[in-house]
């Protein structure tokens, strides 16, 4: 008996190892990624529009006015990983290779939705708009979310709290900044890390 409990331990230990044993998101190492917002500094972002973005309890939040943060670097092949809060009436998202940082569009970016009360909901919260519908549409108002968001040449893949709402392959855009939005009721971010693939 003691045998075979040293044998059971062994293979445990071995299949750990094999396959390994994180607690990271999706089973991810840390290794290779960047933080670009800890929940203390924009010195990454550029801001535009009229959003009312600050600094408050380790978020960066907003909940009057219409705009976006907006990286300083451009990204092609990468993952993102986010953790988010909103409110139920809260208009959001992350916009991903967009092609002016100056005017960030869901046509010339990757808009990954939070919008709880989107009117047509198939593009709503876990939907990259315009791109790759949800059904159902998952709810994120009024809790911490975390998206996980990776972005290899044409494929693009959404994950929502650990369940995969987005799976498709797009060839419009290849490379460019990430934007966080605020569009309605209240939204913060409190931790934002890429890792460049």
């Amino acid at each position: 008996m003691k045998g075979s409990s040293i044998t059971v331990a062994a293979l445990l230990v071995t299949g750990c190892t094999i396959l390994g044993c994180s607690s990271s998101p999706s089973g991810q190492g840390d290794t290779g990624w960047t933080t670009l917002f800890d929940g203390s500094s924009l010195d990454n972002w550029n801001q535009i529009g009229s959003a009312n973005w600050r600094l408050a309890e380790g978020a960066v939040q907003a909940d009057q006015g219409n705009g976006y943060l907006v990286s300083k670097n451009s990204y092609g092949d990468f993952q993102i990983r986010s953790e988010f809060w909103v409110d139920s009436d809260a208009n959001s998202g992350i916009f991903l290779r967009c092609a002016d940082p100056q005017k960030v569009t869901a046509a010339n970016c990757y808009e990954v939705n939070i919008y709880d009360k989107r009117p047509e909901p198939s593009y709503g919260t876990g939907a990259i708009v315009d791109v790759a519908k949800v059904v159902p549409m998952p709810k994120a108002g009024g809790q911490w979310n975390i998206y996980e968001i990776t972005a290899r040449g044409p494929h693009l893949v959404v994950t929502l709290n650990g369940t995969r709402t987005v799976d498709v392959l797009d060839y419009k855009l290849s490379r460019g900044p990430i934007a966080l939005q605020y569009g309605a009721g209240v939204v913060k971010f409190r931790k934002v890390e890429i890792k460049p693939l």
